[in-house]
C-alpha cells in the first residue's frame, strides 16, 4: 500500500490525547477529530490495541527534565512547575513540537504500510520499540523517545518506522503486551549495561513500579539474588516476583544490609538516601540509574567513587539487541506482565492521578476503545 493511501477499514479521523504544553492535567486534551496519520516511506500504520502510563509521560508533561527543576516528580505531577524552561523541558533537551501525542508503549496491528515496506506485514501484531534510532543511523547514543520526539500511542492509530515495529507471537492480551516495552526494556538495558550475572547480589530501588518490578523479574531470570526496596504494603508481591529480601522504603540500607555487601544497584529513585547506595556497594561494584523520582540532585562523596573503584552507568540509550531479547523473553514465557489496572484512553487524567499516588504494583494500561 502506498504512503498516500489508507485501507478502506481505516477512518479519516481518530480519538487521541494531545499534549498542548508543559504543565498540569489541563495540558492533556482528549479529542475525537484528530486526523489519522499516513505512513511515510519506510513506516507502518498501527491500529493501537493498548498503551500504558510511564514516568516519562508525566515528566514530559510537567517539564521535569528542565534543569530549572530540582524537586521530585510528584511535587509537580498535578499542576506542573512554575519555574521550568520550555527550551530544555524534554528529556532530550530539545523543545517539544506541540501538540504532541504521547505514549511510548504500543501494542497493536499493522493496518497499512508506507512506500518500501513489504505488504506481507499487513495484519502483523507488533510491539513498538520505545527508544529508537533515527532512520539510517547506527550511531551509538543517538536516539529519540517514541511519543516525545514523534507522536506515539495515546491514540487509536499511530505510525512507526517499520524496523522499529517488532512482530510478536504471544497469547497475551494487548493490554498485557503493552505493559512491556518501556519498563522492561529500561530494566533489561540496565542489567545488560552492568553485565549482571548469576549469583550476584542486586538491590533495586522503587521496586514496585513499572521499571522496578520488571527489573526484579529480569534480574531473577539472570540468576541474581534480588533485594527489593518498596513500601511495606507491597512486600509480599515483590517476594512473589522473585525478590529474596525486601527492605521497606526509608529504612537505613547500611544497617539492613551491611557495608560493601552488594555487587550492584539498580536505582530509579535517587533523592536524599542516595549516598547509602555507595556505602553498601562492594569495591568494584556497579551502579546503574534510569530515574530519579525522589529528586534529581544528590550528594556525592567522590572519594567513595574512586577509592572503591565503583562503576556508574547512566542508562537511556538502548542497543537494538535489548528490545530483540525482550521480545524473545515474552515469546518464551520467561517474564510475565503486571497490569494493575486498565483505563479507557479518555480517562487518562484519572490514570495519571492513580500513577502519581503509587498505590499499585506494575503498570497502568490505556485502551483506545471509545466509551459510547
Amino acid at each position: 500500500m502506498s504512503s498516500n493511501n489508507k485501507s478502506a477499514a481505516v477512518p479519516q479521523t481518530m480519538a487521541a490525547v494531545q499534549l498542548t504544553g508543559h504543565g498540569g492535567f489541563d495540558q492533556l486534551s482528549y479529542r475525537t477529530d484528530v486526523p489519522v496519520p499516513t505512513p511515510s516511506a519506510g513506516e507502518v500504520l498501527i491500529k493501537v490495541g493498548a498503551s500504558a502510563i510511564n514516568n516519562t509521560d508525566i515528566n514530559t508533561r510537567i517539564g521535569w527534565y528542565s534543569k530549572a527543576v530540582s524537586g521530585d516528580t510528584n511535587t509537580g505531577g498535578s499542576e506542573g512547575f512554575d519555574d521550568i524552561n520550555d527550551d530544555d523541558a524534554s528529556w532530550s533537551g530539545i523543545p517539544l513540537q506541540l501538540p504532541r501525542i504521547q505514549g511510548c508503549d504500543c501494542c497493536g496491528e499493522i493496518v497499512a504500510v508506507g512506500e518500501g515496506v513489504d505488504q506481507s506485514r499487513l495484519g502483523e501484531r507488533v510491539l513498538v520499540r520505545n527508544l529508537q534510532q533515527p532512520a539510517g543511523s547506527d550511531n551509538p547514543f543517538e536516539c529519540f523517545t517514541y511519543g516525545s520526539e514523534c507522536d506515539g500511542s495515546y491514540a487509536e492509530f499511530t505510525t512507526a518506522q517499520s524496523r522499529e515495529a517488532f512482530a510478536v507471537n504471544s497469547t497475551m492480551t494487548d493490554a498485557e503486551l503493552a505493559s512491556f516495552p518501556c519498563a522492561y526494556s529500561t530494566a533489561e538495558n540496565m542489567l545488560d549495561r552492568m553485565n549482571l550475572s548469576d549469583g550476584e547480589r542486586l538491590l533495586i530501588t522503587g521496586a514496585s513500579g513499572g521499571v522496578g518490578s520488571a527489573a526484579v523479574q529480569l534480574a531473577k531470570r539472570r540468576g541474581a539474588r534480588v533485594i527489593a526496596v518498596c513500601s511495606p504494603a507491597k512486600s509480599d508481591e515483590l517476594l512473589e516476583l522473585g525478590a529474596e529480601q525486601v527492605i521497606h522504603r526509608g529504612d537505613n540500607l547500611l544497617k539492613a544490609l551491611g557495608k560493601d555487601s552488594l555487587d550492584g544497584v539498580v536505582d530509579l529513585v535517587a533523592g536524599n538516601q542516595w549516598p547509602e547506595l555507595l556505602d553498601i556497594l562492594r569495591p568494584g561494584g556497579r551502579y546503574a540509574v534510569a530515574g530519579a523520582i525522589a529528586g534529581p540532585l544528590v550528594e556525592l562523596d567522590v572519594r567513595s567513587l574512586y577509592l572503591k573503584d565503583l562503576t556508574f552507568f547512566g542508562c537511556t540509550y538502548q542497543p537494538r539487541h535489548v528490545f530483540e531479547n525482550l521480545v524473545k523473553y515474552i515469546e518464551k514465557g520467561e517474564i510475565k506482565p503486571l497490569v494493575a489496572k486498565s483505563y479507557p484512553l479518555e480517562n487518562i487524567i484519572e490514570a495519571q492521578q492513580t500513577f502519581l499516588n503509587k498505590g499499585f504494583t506494575g503498570k497502568l494500561v490505556l485502551l483506545p476503545q471509545r466509551n459510547n
